[in-house]
This record gives structure tokens, C-alpha cells and sequence, in this order.
């Protein structure tokens, strides 16, 4: 079991932001120019870690856009900032190779001073398992054959490994990394996204997961957060039957958010949808989406995160739908401020 890498102490609730880095099409270079600065920015602002998502393809069961590749963008993040640790929330893993990625986990880690987190997800996406000749069916075998791999590659030298779908013979990977970096597994109830395969529970094999992780990754959970506070109770009893103590465990989620100053409800919705819509797609129903992600007035989305809280969450990753650093300071000053 990897041991929990030490984290500040403090009072409340912790935060991450996990950067607009959507690629819609007809993106330009301007926008991806101004991703640095926004980058820049947040390293002043009190969140503790910078993230990326991670989808090789538009995700349609999910998503209306695809994202920059995780690993450039944070290496990009990297040369342009000093104090975040850089995570990805959560990397695909099973659709990549387990030696290149360990070597590319390696370089990232020596280049940004041991700042790197690894988020680790089984994805779900048919398109990009069927475009890089993965059978989904295979995805939580791969992952954990790879991440076991991985942490040996990271770990130790001369490594010989013979698993199902990977072998190696003699082989270390340079360079040596001081620190491993702290893996996170994201994963759990799903029961808003009709048209994925994922199930309305926490998988098996998503808790044997946890239990050798420093963090956990709930789902996004929005209007009704009780998938996420039920998830939590299952993961606990989980560690404690495998004799481990739940308080070595960071139990963190991840969240979309647009926050307006419109103190109406549905004044506040009209204003929100259009966004989520765009970053969202069109085929979920807005019932589907609000109870999915904190949407409505600054109170409705304080209640929802409040109720996390209470019910044990310790870290949230928040994600704005727009670049626009205005955002930042909305969310900086009406769930950061008052929630930390």
C-alpha cells in the first residue's frame, strides 16, 4: 500500500481547479497562449493543486467537447508556475502504454520539482477504446495491471514484469524521481449519463483501487449529492475490512461549475445552461445535468458543497465552463473563500 504524501494541515475544506482546457473546434493559438496566463494566475489564488481532464476523443456519453492532451498541458503548467502541485483528474489509463507513461510521469515529475499528482481513471468511452484497439471490456484488468507496473517502473531498477496484456525484461527507466508521485483513483456511482456503460454503484474494482491510493476521486455530484455520500460510507467499510484506517485516505471529488450573482433560481439557470450545454453537449436533459453539477444561485451551490463536507469530503476539484479569468475570481470569492 502506498503511504498518504503529507499535506498541509488545515481547517475546512481543501481546493484544486482543474483548468478550461477544452479543445472545441476551431480553437486558436490565442486561446492557448492565454491558458498559461490563466494558469499563472491561479498559482496566486488559494487552491492547492492545478488539474487536467483526460479524453482522447469527444466523449459524446458525457461530453460535447475533447480536451488538450493531459500530459503537454501540464507540462506547459509546469514551466509557468511554482507553488501548485499539477494532477491530472483523471488520466485514461488503460488506453496507454504503461513503459512510455512511466517514463513521461518521470520526466514530468523531475521537470516540475516533484509537483505531480497521478489521477487515475478506467474511462468508458467505446470510441476511444474501439480507435486504439482496446476491448472495453478489458479496461479494469489493463488499468491495474498498468498501475502496478507503473509504480514498479517509477520505484525500482532492473524491473522484469510478466503480466496479461504487458512484459518487460530487465528494463529501468531514467530519470529516477526522487518523490512517487501521490495516485489518486477517480471513480464511482454514475446515475445521470444514460448513455455510458458505467453502473448506478461504485465498482468492486474500483474499491481494491482506493485502497492503495493517497486519494480518492468522487463523481461529480450535483442538486442531490447523496450517490457521493453513499460512495463514501461504501469506500470506508471497504478500507476498514481490509484493515485500513479511512482518515489515511484524502476523500476529494470533482465538480463543474458557472457561478452567476443572480440571487433568483431560475434566473441564475438561464444564465448557467447555455454553458454547460456547450461543454456538456446536448443529450442529457437539464435535470440530468443540475443534479450532476453545482448549478443555481451562490446559496444553492454553498448548500450542495456544504453538504459534501459534512458528510466527509475533504478536497474538491472545481472546473469553470469558460476560460474567462473573471470566473476565477467569482468562484475564488463565493465557494473558495467561504468554504475553506
Amino acid at each position: 500500500m502506498v503511504e498518504p504524501a503529507p499535506d498541509p494541515v488545515r481547517d475546512g475544506l481543501r481546493f484544486g481547479l482543474r483548468i478550461p482546457s477544452y479543445a472545441p473546434p476551431g480553437l486558436g493559438y490565442r486561446q492557448t497562449h492565454d491558458l498559461l496566463d490563466y494558469c499563472r494566475r491561479i498559482d496566486e489564488l488559494a487552491f492547492d493543486d492545478l488539474w487536467v481532464i483526460d479524453h482522447l476523443l469527444v466523449s459524446k456519453g458525457v461530453y460535447g467537447v475533447s480536451w488538450l492532451d493531459a500530459l503537454s498541458t501540464l507540462s506547459a503548467a509546469a514551466a509557468v508556475t511554482q507553488r501548485l502541485g499539477l494532477g491530472t483528474a483523471a488520466l485514461v489509463l488503460p488506453l496507454r502504454h504503461p513503459v512510455i507513461l512511466a517514463k513521461e510521469i518521470a520526466s514530468l515529475q523531475m521537470l516540475s520539482g516533484g509537483r505531480f499528482r497521478f489521477g487515475v481513471a478506467v474511462g468508458w468511452d467505446p470510441e476511444e477504446f474501439a480507435a486504439t484497439g482496446i476491448a472495453l471490456q478489458e479496461r479494469g484488468r489493463r488499468t491495474d495491471e498498468a498501475l502496478y507496473l507503473i509504480r514498479l517502473l517509477l520505484a525500482e531498477e532492473n524491473v522484469t514484469f510478466a503480466g496479461r496484456f504487458w512484459q518487460v525484461e530487465n528494463i529501468t527507466i531514467y530519470p529516477r524521481a526522487p518523490e512517487l508521485p501521490q495516485v489518486w483513483i477517480a471513480g464511482g456511482t454514475l446515475t445521470h449519463a444514460p448513455d455510458t456503460p458505467d453502473k448506478p454503484f461504485i465498482a468492486r474494482g474500483v474499491l481494491d483501487r482506493i485502497l492503495g491510493a493517497d486519494g480518492w476521486m468522487a463523481r461529480s455530484s450535483g442538486s442531490d449529492p447523496g450517490d457521493v455520500q453513499h460512495d463514501w460510507l461504501v469506500v470506508k467499510d471497504h478500507l476498514l475490512a481490509n484493515g485500513r484506517d479511512p482518515s489515511t485516505l484524502t476523500f476529494g471529488a470533482t465538480q463543474f461549475l458557472h457561478v452567476v450573482e443572480e440571487p433568483n433560481r431560475e434566473k441564475a439557470l438561464a444564465q448557467q445552461m447555455p454553458h454547460f450545454h456547450k461543454i456538456m453537449g446536448n443529450h442529457r436533459t437539464d435535470s440530468d445535468l443540475q443534479a450532476s453539477y453545482l448549478t443555481g444561485t451562490i446559496d444553492d451551490m454553498q448548500r450542495t458543497v456544504a453538504a459534501l463536507r459534512a458528510a466527509g469530503l475533504q478536497y474538491l476539484i472545481l472546473t469553470p465552463l469558460v476560460d474567462d479569468p473573471l470566473q476565477l475570481d467569482l468562484i475564488t470569492k463565493h465557494i473558495v473563500g467561504p468554504l475553506a
